[in-house]
């Protein structure tokens, strides 16, 4: 059977004229925001040895990770699927700063298949992580810093979603469960099955006050209205659960002040990336699209693996979707069109103007027509012994 050779695989797209130009635009941009806010940019690899992509809480991105064999050593390698490691490690075994560090990306990773139907499986990742710092400060900074780019890049109508994994991390331990006790318990509640969680509380023995905690988990969720009552429901939990809310409260609090325009939702049994994340996570959606553009959290545990355990919150988010997501079309650049002559004063003009930051296409033929498909609004002409540019006619 012929086969076309031109197809691409499937989740795996170009970028051509002009849109490409559009999204080097906005990488500029994106970066430039992150730089003023302190991010220092770095740029991992993007195949690495497999032990160092998967070690620690790498190992879930397992599945998503292409492997192949270094033809050097023998070794296995992987395309990364997710920078994030990438960052830790950088911090851990490269920088080994005592302050805090400061750091962001932007580039392709690459996935064995999309997160979600009919979404790219070489998404360009753009994130900044915090490093070195516990505190709740922390926290904000980062979050503020999400809504704020995902504001430069053109979603100003944001609903933010944010909860603690700590809370069930607590109380899961309180109630004593196993490892995989816990995994379904887990599993039960990301899937909102209120008969499955009933019946697998039931099956356990736990005190009363626990099994109540962990089935009313379910239904804490809601506005800045609804927190409270979250709150009451929790009132003789632990300290580790009351230590939570709090962190919980404080971060969204001062957000909320500093984006008065966002939407926000909370939800102590939204457990996506529950063994990665360590405490505060968010995620922020758009009306009009039922998945996330960008998500973050804390999750102090990563660099330990590489030898040194430092806090740490970021988060990140896919360019190509915020790119197709604002659907807007790509316009070609305008530009100045040169006539085919050899004039030393013609190439100088046209040194002058690219040196003044315009665009100048140089004709390979005569035709009027070349002007036009190139997109060029004006053109050089010769005027009184002058090259000078005037309004294409």
């Amino acid at each position: 059977m012929k086969r076309d050779h031109w197809l691409l695989p499937e989740g795996i797209e170009e970028i051509l004229p002009p849109a490409a130009r559009h999204a080097e635009g906005v990488r500029r941009e994106l970066l430039d925001l992150l730089d003023r806010w302190g991010y220092e940019l770095v740029m991992p690899p993007l195949v690495e040895y497999l032990e160092s992509l998967l070690t620690g809480v790498g190992r879930e991105l397992d599945l998503k990770t292409f492997k192949l064999t270094d033809q050097l050593t023998g070794r296995l390698m992987g395309l990364r699927a997710d920078m994030t490691p990438q960052a830790a490690r950088i911090d851990a075994h490269y920088l080994r700063r005592e302050t805090p560090v400061r750091l962001c990306y932007l580039g392709p990773v690459v996935r064995t298949r999309p997160d979600e139907s009919g979404a790219a499986r070489e998404p360009w990742q753009i994130g900044a992580e915090l490093f070195g710092y516990a505190g709740v400060r922390a926290d904000s900074e980062v979050l503020r810093l999400m809504l704020a780019l995902l504001g430069q890049a053109g979603f100003p109508d944001l609903h933010v979603d944010i909860g603690h994994v700590g809370v069930y991390r607590a109380l899961a331990r309180e109630a004593g469960l196993g490892p995989e006790a816990e995994q379904e318990l887990y599993d039960a509640l990301r899937r909102r099955s209120y008969p499955e969680v009933s019946s697998l509380l039931k099956t356990w023995s736990l005190a009363p006050r626990t099994r109540t905690h962990l089935e009313t988990l379910i239904d804490l969720h809601g506005g800045v209205q609804d927190f409270a009552a979250a709150q009451a429901a929790l009132r003789d939990a632990g300290p580790e659960v009351q230590t939570a809310l709090g962190e919980l409260k404080q971060v969204w609090q001062a957000v909320a002040n500093a984006h008065q325009g966002a939407q926000w939702h909370f939800d102590l049994a939204e457990l996506n990336g529950y063994r990665y994340y360590t405490g505060v996570v968010f995620s922020v959606f758009i009306p009009g699209y039922g998945q996330a553009i960008a998500q973050g959290g804390r999750y102090d545990e990563i660099g330990r693996a590489f030898g040194r355990a430092r806090p740490a919150v970021g988060f990140s988010a896919d360019l190509r979707l915020l790119l197709k997501l604002k659907d807007q079309p790509a316009r070609r650049q305008a530009g100045i069109y040169a006539p085919d002559r050899d004039d030393s004063a013609l190439r100088d003009a046209i040194t002058a103007q690219r040196a003044q930051g315009e665009r100048v296409i140089e004709a390979l033929t005569s035709e009027a027509t070349e002007a036009q498909d190139m997109g060029c609004d004006r053109e050089l002409i010769q005027q009184d012994g002058r090259w000078t540019v005037v309004v294409r006619h």
